[in-house]
């Protein structure tokens, strides 16, 4: 069944404190521009500093998950994403005049119920959905999830802390609209009193109180009463699917996490995103390719382009199979892939994020001034796709320095800086 986009129709603005810096702060949620995603923005800036909500956008995951770095950055985004991800919703456009949303109850509940009253609607366009081909596991630090294929988005998750309260729960949740609002979206945010000290002289939890948090002393709570028993497994779901919804796309998969954390939530978004099978347009195939770059058989190392950040980002796909012109020759009887043609393959791509900055590139050329840094992790065999992540570092006149990472299976098999130059043809 073909699936749209979705956004919201009309404005809603949710205003109170928050939980990490302390400030008043207010968050409006807007509809989004088809096809752009979920972006951050900071109107309490001159320059309106806008953060795509992505994981190329993490910049850091203690506590709280932060997009973006400096000044500009925005805070604890993850209730917002999980009541736009309960939601469905792929397009929106979210104003904050300050650098964190306010931590209402230490729920979403609030943030899901705006939306609700915003009014969610398909607008249209091709909807990215992430869907696993087979099981795997991430691990990451005390952080296990296990991941299987799915017709949609079920959590089961796992917390094992050493309280009275809490000690082992599970809950398993199939996310939807109805359930998120029933089951997760009024379980709240829950800390230690004996780390808030700790926490304050980091700058952390500087909002926190008994309205917010679900205060733990070393024998109960403080200050309320809990909604659920195993609200605690609740609130650990909804940071997960927050997390997840970093992804940019609606996720079809079973997970089993054991011990959920924001950095262990962030390695797995970063995994699924490049192994599992993403249905979405490219954003150039072969025949953009060849209309911008002017290699040709048997030298075009790449087949299409799936992601792009205009002057940021770019990531590649390259189909490795056995009809390569290169194994008869390289490793008769055990074919591996060149590792030059693998750094090549990046440098194609980073070719065509240099030629999208350019007016009339059908009159330049990319050449490539130095390689450095380069490291072969391991081998590429047919059968194996290259999954080509190219990061701009800099960019000046007509030069520019990148960084790439070629993946199979989510591992890297190549990593390598370049320093390229657009000339004349």
């Amino acid at each position: 069944m073909s699936q749209a986009r979705r956004s919201i129709t009309k404005p809603q603005t949710v205003s109170g404190t928050g939980l990490h810096t302390g400030a008043d702060t207010s968050v409006t949620m807007k509809p989004g521009e088809v096809g752009k995603g979920i972006v951050f923005r900071r109107v309490d800036l001159a320059d309106g500093v806008e953060i795509p909500a992505r994981l190329e956008s993490v910049g850091g995951a203690d506590r709280r998950t932060s997009l973006g770095e400096g000044d500009g950055a925005v805070h604890t985004v993850e209730h917002v994403l999980a009541a736009a991800a309960a939601h469905g919703i792929d397009d929106l456009l979210v104003e904050l005049d300050g650098a964190e949303p306010p931590i209402g109850d230490g729920s979403p509940a609030g943030l899901f119920k705006a939306l609700s009253d915003a009014g969610v609607v398909e607008t249209g366009g091709d909807v990215t959905t992430y869907r696993p081909r087979a099981p795997f596991v991430v691990r990451e630090g005390e952080s296990v999830y296990v991941v299987a294929p799915g017709d949609s988005l079920r959590l089961t998750v796992t917390i094992d802390f050493d309280h009275p309260l809490i000690g082992r729960q599970s809950g398993c949740f199939d996310i939807t609209p109805e359930t998120f609002e029933a089951e997760l979206s009024g379980a709240r945010t829950f800390g230690f009193k004996s780390e808030a000290e700790q926490l304050k002289e980091r700058g952390l939890a500087l909002g926190a109180s008994a309205d917010n948090v679900i205060a733990l002393s070393d024998t109960g709570i403080e200050g309320t009463e809990l909604r659920w028993p195993d609200e605690f497994v609740r609130h650990k779901t909804v940071d997960l699917l927050g997390d997840l919804a970093l992804l940019g796309g609606r996720l079809e998969a079973d997970i089993v996490a054991f011990k959920p954390s924001h950095r262990g939530n962030i390695a797995l978004a970063r995994m699924i995103q490049r192994t599992v099978t993403r249905s979405a347009p490219a954003i150039a195939g072969i025949q953009e390719i060849l209309d911008v770059l002017p290699h040709r058989y048997p030298f075009l190392l790449v087949d299409r382009i799936i992601e792009l950040e205009p002057g940021k980002r770019i990531v590649g796909i390259k189909n490795v199979t056995i009809n390569e012109p290169f194994f008869p020759g390289h490793f008769p009887g055990h074919p591996v892939m060149p590792g030059v043609l693998i750094v090549e393959a990046m440098a194609q791509t980073g070719g065509m994020m240099l030629m999208d900055a350019v007016d009339d590139p059908e009159s330049k050329v990319v050449y490539f001034m130095s390689i450095d840094s380069v490291k072969f992790r391991k081998p590429v065999i047919p059968g194996d796709q290259l999954r080509l992540e190219l990061e701009m570092l800099k960019f000046r006149g007509k030069t520019c320095r990148m960084r790439g990472v070629a993946y199979v299976d989510g591992q890297p098999a190549a990593e390598a800086e370049m320093m390229a130059a657009i000339v004349d043809r």
